[in-house]
């Protein structure tokens, strides 16, 4: 499980699947940020992780501080699915 800081909007929402460096990864948590104000375009905040790390994301069996963090540009980021049913 990592924070993926992503500058732009590629279109997923939680429990949307990506793939980033050929690894598929899926949102669990998304925080919108810039909208008002802020940096000169949206950047989304997720939490995101391997399909069978969902348990620990809900029982938050994890510290939030101590996740790995990666920070890459939308178009860097493959939609295989806008949103899901993973998270409810």
């Amino acid at each position: 499980m990592k924070r993926l800081i992503i500058h732009g909007d590629p279109g997923i929402r939680k429990g949307g699947v990506i793939e980033l460096g050929g690894e598929e990864l899926v949102c669990f948590g998304i925080s919108r940020n810039g909208e008002w104000h802020g940096p000169d375009r949206v950047q989304l905040w997720c939490t995101v992780g391997k399909e069978d790390e969902f348990e620990d994301f809900q029982l938050r069996n994890f510290t939030p501080h101590w996740l790995e963090v990666e920070r890459v540009d939308a178009s860097e980021v493959s939609v295989l699915q806008a949103k899901g049913d993973l998270v409810a």
